[in-house]
């Protein structure tokens, strides 16, 4: 059943029109500019610029780049407010007017497209929006709102850096910590769930060591190249093979590198993997069966030398509070239409948004905002073509501006509201 909003829900929206269009401006800017993980400084400075502006007190270069911004209004809960400000190594092909055609020097001195591929643009711009309406609106509510805009997420560093750098001991603990991730789906949906709602990731680099030789005397070679195909082949089983069909997990080959010519077999291959589990107990078993699987095929090879298996990165688990959903859900049902507020199942992208809550002891919500303009996801849906959509880290990846933005931005100020009561 479809319900109306609350007079509340127009009250707040009449609040945000007259924000529009300067927030359309910051979104198209930031888009235009993205900056890699940790080189943030542009994006660090407009998000400073506007907490400023709006009256809060405002701490820079926490954690590198990050930015976090404090509005004490009275006694009250404090809640915490989360946007990631980085975007990716990715040539844009969305063909807008306000594509970016940045290129940026990347960790390993590697010049490379840079575009905001995941939506991180829309995240800060939601919670400028969001700061800004509730700088507005004191009288409405009482409290400390924090808003924290923190760097690279996209590399999992951004959340722990921050942690590194005193945020746990330079601000006020918050009663609950927000945040939230524009994805495919209609615009103007809001999905999430209690429990996890995006999982463990561990990347990898296997550096697999073989015996070069010329390509017309392959037995004078140990094939690091034949070693690696034997690997990326055999770890596609452990989903398939060692896990039972009620347990998840994703493991995803990125890269595999070997060789430069025809002609030559090198001496080694570089393989990197990605994992993605919901369970702790299944992550274990299959981060083991990756080192054995690994070992073995070396072996098998009569490789010269044991592999060597590097962490890349890891991001935690992130779960949302029960009591804190329960909260946040129904705040949403009391100012948007009910058929928009969805239960979605634990989704199999990461976040670092989950270090927040659980190291500082508190409990968090994590939600997802629909993006994708309704009639396409309409027409793909009945096609049984959604997968067709691109997705989150794609060159064509585009939230629709209307109503993501203002969607976002209301969800973030009302989910504080449940907190924040007058």
């Amino acid at each position: 059943m479809k319900t109306k909003p609350s007079s509340g829900a127009d009250s707040l929206s009449a609040q945000l029109k007259g924000l529009l269009p300067e927030l359309e401006a910051l979104y198209q800017d930031v888009h235009a500019h993205p900056e890699l993980s940790m080189q943030e400084t542009r994006t660090a400075k407009l998000a400073a610029e506007r907490l400023q502006a709006a009256g809060y007190t405002v701490t820079t270069g926490i954690g590198n780049t990050g930015v976090v911004g404090v509005l004490k209004n009275g006694d009250g809960p404090t809640v915490m407010l989360r946007a990631d400000m980085d975007a990716l190594p990715v040539k844009e092909a969305t063909g807008v007017p306000y594509a970016s055609q940045v290129t940026a020097t990347d960790s390993e001195g590697k010049t490379v497209p840079v575009m905001h591929a995941c939506g991180h643009d829309m995240h800060v711009t939601w919670l400028a929006g969001a700061t800004q309406l509730l700088a507005q609106t004191r009288s409405d509510w009482h409290g400390t709102v924090m808003a924290v805009f923190q760097p690279a997420e996209e590399t999992a560093a951004g959340a722990q850096a921050m942690i590194d750098d005193g945020l746990f001991k330079r601000f006020p603990k918050p009663d609950v910590v927000l945040g939230q991730h524009v994805m495919v789906g209609p615009a103007g949906m809001l999905g999430g769930r209690s429990g996890p709602i995006t999982s463990a990731a561990d990347s990898f680099q296997i550096r697999l060591f073989g015996r070069g030789a010329h390509g017309s005397m392959p037995q004078a070679s140990i094939d690091p190249v034949v070693m690696a195909a034997s690997v990326v082949l055999r770890l596609q089983t452990i989903v398939s093979r060692e896990l039972a069909a009620s347990e998840a997990a994703v493991v995803t080959i990125g890269a595999l590198q070997a060789g430069t010519k025809e002609n030559v077999i090198p001496d080694e291959a570089i393989i990197k993997l990605n994992v993605r589990t919901f369970d702790e107990g299944v992550r274990k078993r299959v981060l083991g069966a990756i080192e054995r699987i690994v070992n073995a095929e070396a072996a098998a090879s009569g490789a010269p030398r044991a592999p060597e298996i590097t962490s890349l990165d890891r991001y935690p688990l992130a779960t949302n509070d029960p009591t804190a959903t329960q909260r946040v859900v129904e705040a949403f049902r009391r100012h948007f239409p009910t058929d928009r507020i969805r239960t979605t199942g634990p989704a199999s992208a990461s976040e670092d948004f989950g270090s927040f809550g659980a190291e500082w002891g508190v409990p968090s919500v994590f939600w997802f905002v629909g993006g994708t303009d309704p009639g396409e996801y309409a027409k793909a849906l009945a096609a049984n073509r959604l997968n067709d959509i691109p997705t989150n880290h794609n060159p064509r990846f585009l939230p629709v501006l209307h109503p993501t933005l203002e969607v976002g931005v209301k969800a973030l100020v009302v989910a504080s509201r449940a907190w924040l009561a007058a």
